[in-house]
């Protein structure tokens, strides 16, 4: 009996058109083994958070009952394969059409390498949403800060005493991040910030510095913001 009613269930799933199957329960061998043998690939024990990042990525909807299984039910991707990732089995979701929910992988040597990345990348997501959500961006590469720099020296020229001296400071302040991103980079930071004000001398506002290069180039043209 409990055979024939996996048999059926197996079935149901197969004229759903499903091939793959996330469950957050256990999936009992034998009906592991219907599913296989049908085509279909079975991962059980699926985290809850997990299942909705499924159903955000893929477009598939989470049912509570074979029974109520259907194919507009169904969510899509291109690919779904288990792969070993330093010792780890893992699941690939791949080629999700407009996915609300996608996963990035972050490895290194030592479990602070990984803590370290990770911050980076929540920073950059964050730093993202931001501009998303505000619909305004910078260049990037130290180009506003040269930009305003320069500006601020000008402004400077028009004090005197104390007022001077503090937007000189400023000024010079603005200067930092052009100048650890050279060196951070392997660059002469003098180098770089004496061609990054030529530039923007020349009114090339958005002229930052390509840390691969080492040139002085437009960022906006070159997707760095």
């Amino acid at each position: 009996e409990e055979e024939r009613i996996l048999k059926e269930m197996v079935e149901k799933i197969k004229e759903s058109g499903a091939n793959v199957v996330f469950c957050q329960k256990g999936i009992d061998d034998l009906a592991q083994h219907y599913l296989a043998k049908a085509g279909i690939l079975a991962v059980r024990r699926v985290k809850e958070s997990d299942m909705k990042k499924l159903s955000r990525a893929t477009g598939a909807k989470i049912v509570t009952s074979v029974e109520d299984l259907s194919p507009e039910d169904l969510g899509s991707a291109e690919l779904v394969e288990e792969r070993k990732i330093a010792g780890d089995e893992m699941i690939f979701i791949e080629g999700c059409e407009n996915p609300k929910a996608v996963t990035i992988l972050a490895r290194g040597g030592t479990e602070h390498v990984v803590d370290e990345l990770e911050r980076g990348i929540n920073d950059a997501v964050r730093v993202v949403q931001a501009a998303v959500e505000d619909g305004k961006i910078l260049p990037g590469g130290g180009a506003p800060e040269i930009e305003l720099s320069l500006r601020l020296r000008e402004f400077a020229s028009t004090l005197s005493g104390r007022e001077q001296l503090a937007a000189e400071a400023f000024a010079e302040a603005m200067e930092i991040i052009p100048k650890t991103l050279a060196e951070n980079a392997g660059l002469d930071p003098i180098d770089a910030i004496v061609d990054l004000k030529a530039a923007h001398e020349r009114g090339e506002k958005s002229a930052g510095l390509n840390v691969f290069t080492g040139e002085v180039v437009d960022m906006l043209k070159e997707g760095v913001v």
